[in-house]
C-alpha cells in the first residue's frame, strides 16, 4: 500500500500575522492534491515542501480542491491559473462543488483574467474560465475521482457556500472540516477518516468558526485523530490537548 503524506503549506486563520493562511498538500506516489489555494501559492509550496524534505512545484499538482471563496482560501487561484496556462502550457484543474464555484469567474477571477492585451495598441483578447481551468464538479451525493484521489464533500456552517472534504488515496482517508461553526453532524461525517484536519478558534473569535473548547470535549478516541489548523495567532499551541499542524512538516495519514 502506498504511503500517503500530508504537508501543511499554511496553518493560520484569515487575520494571521504569523503564518501563511490555511493550505494543505496531500500526496500519494508521485501525485499531489492541494486543499485550498491562498496567495502566494508557489512560494508557500516551495518553502513547505523543501522544509519537509519532499520538494516539488505546481507541475506535480494533480488539482486543487477549494472549499469556499473567502480570500484566505482562494486568493492564489489567479496565480495558479496563469502559471499553469503560460508556464506549463495546460489548464489548471480545480475541484469544487457547483455552489462554491458559481461566482468563481464573475465574482472573483474575471477582473484579472478575462481580458488579455499583449501590446498597448493591440487587440483585447477575451477569455473565459475554461480557457484557464478545468473545473471538476464535486457532488454531495457521492465521491468524485481526481487522478488517484477520490473526493467526497459536505456543506458546512459558514457565511458563504463552503464544503468539507473526505479524500481517499492509497487506502487512507483524510478529512478536512474547512471553515465551519461547530457542527456535531459534521463531526460525525468526518469521524470515519484515518486523520481529521479541523479548524479551530478561541471563544472570543467564535460564531462562524469552531471553538477549541468544543473539540477538546469530544471523546478521546475521536479527539486523538484530529489535527488543528486555521488557528489564530494567540492560540497556545504548546498547551493544546489536540495536536496542531505546523507548516513545512510531513505527516503520515
Amino acid at each position: 500500500m502506498s504511503e500517503v503524506r500530508l504537508i501543511p503549506l499554511g496553518v493560520g486563520e484569515a487575520f494571521t500575522a504569523s503564518h501563511y493562511t490555511t493550505c494543505l498538500a496531500l500526496g500519494v506516489d508521485d501525485a499531489w492534491l492541494l486543499i485550498e489555494c491562498p496567495h502566494p501559492i508557489r512560494k508557500m509550496l516551495r518553502e513547505a515542501t523543501t522544509a519537509a524534505g519532499l520538494p516539488f512545484d505546481l507541475d506535480r499538482v494533480e488539482a486543487i480542491a477549494v472549499s469556499h471563496l473567502h480570500a484566505d482560501h482562494c486568493s492564489g487561484l489567479e496565480d495558479f491559473g496563469y502559471y499553469t496556462y503560460f508556464a506549463l502550457g495546460r489548464r489548471a484543474r480545480l475541484a469544487m462543488h457547483p455552489d462554491v464555484s458559481a461566482k468563481l469567474w464573475n465574482g472573483l477571477l474575471a477582473a484579472g483574467m478575462a481580458e488579455v492585451q499583449m501590446e498597448p495598441d493591440g487587440p483585447t483578447i477575451r477569455k473565459q474560465l475554461d480557457d484557464y481551468f478545468d473545473l471538476i464538479a464535486l457532488n454531495t451525493a457521492g465521491p468524485v475521482s481526481v487522478g488517484p484521489f477520490t473526493i467526497e464533500c459536505r456543506r458546512t456552517i459558514h457565511p458563504v457556500p463552503t464544503t468539507a472534504f473526505r479524500i481517499r488515496a492509497g487506502g487512507r482517508t483524510l478529512a478536512f472540516s474547512a471553515d465551519t461553526a461547530f457542527d456535531p453532524t459534521l463531526i460525525d461525517w468526518l469521524a470515519p477518516a484515518d486523520l481529521i484536519v479541523h479548524e479551530v478558534t478561541l471563544i472570543g473569535h467564535s460564531g462562524v468558526h469552531t471553538p477549541y473548547e468544543k473539540l477538546v470535549a469530544l471523546p478521546a478516541d475521536l479527539r486523538n485523530k484530529i489535527r488543528l489548523i486555521h488557528y489564530p495567532d494567540d492560540f497556545d499551541l504548546a498547551a493544546s490537548v489536540i495536536e496542531p499542524l505546523y507548516q513545512g512538516r510531513s505527516y503520515v495519514v
